[in-house]
């Protein structure tokens, strides 16, 4: 598994909206002067970000983006599933693969498995607000 940009930068954002936001709107370019994103780059992350419910935008003057619930509520799993899709280290471990026909006698097929769950559990408890409090030391 590896996390593109775009995971990358939207938890960014979303410790950027945490710590600014306060339940207040917070603009676009203000997010995006703070993290260094460009301008078109972080609208693609945002608009991922609001169609998952994840955040919430407002246009016009004193409009901007702020996080839907608190910070505590949100895990890294799923943020980063929401802009990567899926985490699995396989293929055959995506939601939706086909079964493998080789599953049976696949050797290395319980390490992914376990390895899929040990990524999953431990970003699951993983919250936006530990990352707020805490940054890098997690």
């Amino acid at each position: 598994m590896m996390v593109s940009t775009k995971g990358r930068y939207a938890l960014r954002v979303m410790i950027d909206l945490a710590e600014h936001g306060n339940g207040k709107y917070i603009a676009m370019k203000s997010v995006a002067e703070r993290q260094e994103i460009s301008l078109k780059y972080l609208e693609k992350i945002l608009r991922s970000l609001v169609s998952a419910n994840l955040i919430e935008g407002v246009h016009g003057k004193g409009g901007g983006y702020r996080l839907t619930r608190a910070p505590q509520e949100y895990s890294v799993r799923e943020i980063l599933q929401q802009t990567e899709g899926s985490l699995a280290p396989v293929a055959c471990l995506e939601y939706g693969a086909e079964v493998c026909r080789r599953a049976a006698e696949c050797r290395t097929l319980p390490m992914w498995t376990e390895l899929d769950r040990l990524v999953s559990d431990y970003l699951g408890k993983i919250t936006l607000a530990d990352l707020v409090e805490t940054g890098n030391q997690i």
